[in-house]
């Protein structure tokens, strides 16, 4: 029967594969980026005063904390899918590649998951 055409036979493969997910998670990640920094500014802007009792006295609600936890994650999350994009187009090198990738995802993860540690710790009250 053959092969058939050359679309069939690339069918499934590529960008189209995983890369629209992708694209889409970094583009949702900018949308709330972006809402929670505008949030983040206002709210901030908004206070009495800008003294660290201030701040701390708004950031133990759990509206703020939560937001500002989601926001850390976001930026984050943001950060390692562009981070992610550049090293596979510009990392030719399979092993360098894997190497660069296991290390930013490393990384990504841990300053996550430091920036809402000091979040919970602020948000718990530990912040004298």
């Amino acid at each position: 029967m053959g092969n058939g055409t050359s679309i069939g036979r690339v069918r499934g493969l590529g960008s189209a594969k995983t890369g629209v997910s992708h694209w889409l998670v970094q583009r949702f990640t900018a949308i709330g980026n972006l809402l929670l920094g505008l949030w983040l500014v206002i709210s901030i802007l908004l206070l009495p005063n800008m003294s660290y009792a201030t701040v701390i006295e708004w950031i133990v609600k759990p509206v703020p904390a939560m937001a500002i936890a989601l926001f850390v994650i976001s930026t984050f999350w943001h950060a390692r899918l562009g981070l992610q994009v550049a090293m596979e187009d510009y990392v030719h090198e399979h092993g360098n590649k894997f190497a660069l990738i296991t290390l930013l995802n490393f990384l990504a993860f841990a300053g996550a998951g430091f920036g809402v540690f000091c979040i919970i710790r602020l948000a718990l009250g530990a912040h004298a």
